[in-house]
């Protein structure tokens, strides 16, 4: 069975940098809430870190971005939209990253410090090499 289609908006590729400049703002305000140890805003933080890195690119490189009311679709969009050998690795990555936000945001229990450790790691390996793609394509 072919997987369903992502639902996705035309953007102008020049619009890539508002998207870029938020992730940047949700990486800074992580490692400032890691900092003080405030791992709920850290882990909220971090997963819209990644989902605005993952805006700036697929809009830098496909004009295109997710309007699906599921955030894990981006993963698949990056799949469609992104012909690189690690794109299918980051995807992985992504959808690790992105499976935090329910426990974070709606489950009654605390973001505790060690997954807010892995969660760092992967959302700075995951917005290293999506700002290092976004810097290759000027």
């Amino acid at each position: 069975m072919a997987p369903r289609p992502v639902k996705q908006r035309s953007i102008d590729r020049s619009r890539s940098s508002i998207y870029r400049k938020k992730a940047e703002d949700f990486f800074e305000s992580m490692r400032d809430a890691f900092a003080k140890q405030n791992w709920n805003a850290f882990g909220l933080a971090a997963v819209h870190c990644a989902i605005s890195a993952s805006d700036a690119l697929l809009v830098k490189t496909a004009g295109v971005r997710s309007m699906s009311e599921s955030h894990h679709d981006v993963a698949a969009l990056l799949k469609e939209k992104i012909a690189s050998p690690e794109t299918a690795e980051q995807a992985r990555r992504l959808e690790k990253i992105l499976s935090k936000k329910n426990l974070i945001e709606y489950q009654d229990r605390e973001f505790t410090p060690d997954e807010a450790y892995a969660l760092q790691k992967d959302v700075e390996r995951y917005y290293s090499w999506a700002t290092d793609r976004l810097s290759k394509l000027g």
